[in-house]
């Protein structure tokens, strides 16, 4: 593990970010991924048996796939890892980022069961800690999310890992203050020469000030990103965000056109189809959303899916009810998340079962998050049930949340003022 830990330093060590290769037809420049792997690959040359540089290269190739969105990075990894494991059966840093690959294609009660195992073998193993952190998240068992992210921190105070699990948790939370202290910390101890990586905490932070309005601080880190680490496709989908909260719904599918160019997930696609909707493009947004679905169903059986936005599809979109329901079932049975809890919820409500419905809704609620649209949708719940006051004290959170999700803030507005009576005064 020490060994792998050292191989990585030297790795880093032996280029600089974005660094000139030469050629004859002049400079390329490779990205921190790249550099990585092309120095692994010499290490291997050099020696064939060393598993530790296969390690290395799998290491690479998946940050690689978190660099371009490219899950074929992912399979290139695991095939080096085999390498690496008939080499050295079961050692522990290959072992290590073979649950790093079980996350980074969703398989999450898998990398969990994986997780638990290694966290047997090596008890104060700070990543493990971090694999469970991020496994549990996903899953929705926040407790023991927030237990491994703790001990992370207690085994290694202030280690930048650490401090982004803990971000993202208190955000959850509905600590968004928190977060981003928490990821201001993380970027202050992140390497200059680290640009994917402090591109990565540069957007999250974006994220977390569009989400409560401060769309001047998102835009600066979401530039910065960019400047740090053009086209990156993280930081082009949270600025499309703000453009749209500006109403410049023309740039923002412009950078969701680039983000789609970028990374051609189903998931991408949606989000672009609702900005051609917003922009007035309705015959684009027509023809955006028919390919989305096609290629979400693709993908629905899989565990890296975009069976959430096919739910709100079939919900908001394609008044298909049933459809988004029998998507929804899937995807509550391998996830109890408060994004999974939320679609869940809304799909329960689009088919009449309210009741059932609020039950959902009120689980992700209770977890602490603070997002407009989950909690405008438990306003529309509870109006569905004949529950006024409490779809009033809703809307007024979401649209005090709402950071420029137009239909969202409009429809908030409209059941604001036309649908919900004010509370008698006490």
């Amino acid at each position: 593990m020490k060994r792998l830990a050292q191989l990585i330093l030297i790795l880093s060590a032996m280029t600089t970010v974005f660094a000139k290769t030469d050629n004859p037809s002049g400079a390329v420049t490779l990205s921190p991924a790249e550099q990585s792997m092309a120095q692994a690959q010499r290490l291997i040359e050099k020696n064939p048996r060393n598993y530790e540089a296969y390690n290395a290269l799998a290491l690479a190739l998946s940050r690689r796939a978190r660099e371009t969105s490219d899950v074929n990075f992912y399979a290139e990894a695991e095939e080096t890892l085999k390498k690496s494991f008939k080499i050295a059966p079961d050692n522990f840093d290959g072992k290590r980022i073979q649950v790093w690959l079980l996350l980074g294609k969703h398989e999450f009660a898998a990398a969990r069961e994986e997780a638990l195992k290694l966290n047997k073998r090596m008890p104060d193993d700070v990543m493990v800690y971090g694999f469970l952190a991020d496994a549990n998240a996903e899953l929705g068992n926040y407790a023991e999310a927030e237990k491994a992210a703790q001990l992370m921190l207690d085994l290694r105070p202030g280690n930048s890992p650490g401090v982004t699990r803990a971000a993202y948790l208190r955000e959850l939370f509905g600590d968004v203050d928190g977060a981003l202290e928490l990821m201001n910390m993380a970027l202050e101890s992140t390497s200059p020469s680290a640009l994917e990586d402090r591109a990565w905490i540069l957007t999250q932070m974006g994220h977390l000030q569009f989400s409560v309005g401060k769309l001047v601080e998102a835009e600066r880190n979401l530039q910065h990103a960019l400047t740090l680490f053009p086209g990156y496709h993280y930081a082009l989908g949270n600025l499309a965000k703000v453009r749209i909260a500006e109403k410049r719904y023309d740039d923002a599918v412009q950078l969701l056109q680039q983000r789609y160019e970028a990374a051609r997930h189903a998931e991408n696609l949606y989000d672009l189809a609702e900005a051609l909707q917003w922009a007035g493009r309705t015959e684009e947004a027509k023809k955006a959303f028919a390919e989305f679905e096609q290629k979400s169903l693709l993908e629905t059986d899989r565990a890296d899916n975009s069976n959430r936005e096919l739910i709100f599809y079939y919900a908001d979109h394609a008044q298909q009810p049933l459809k988004a329901l029998a998507v929804a079932n899937r995807e509550f049975a391998r996830r109890h998340d408060v994004y999974t809890l939320d679609a869940y919820a809304w799909s329960l409500h689009v088919n009449g079962s309210n009741q059932e419905a609020r039950q959902q809704i009120e689980a992700a609620l209770a977890v602490g998050v603070r997002d407009a649209k989950i909690i405008r949708h438990a306003g529309e719940i509870a109006l569905a049930l004949g529950d006024p006051l409490a779809a009033q004290k809703y809307f007024r959170l979401a649209e005090n949340l709402d950071a420029g999700d137009t239909a969202l803030g409009s429809a908030t507005s409209a059941r604001l003022s036309d649908n919900v009576p004010s509370p008698s005064p006490k």
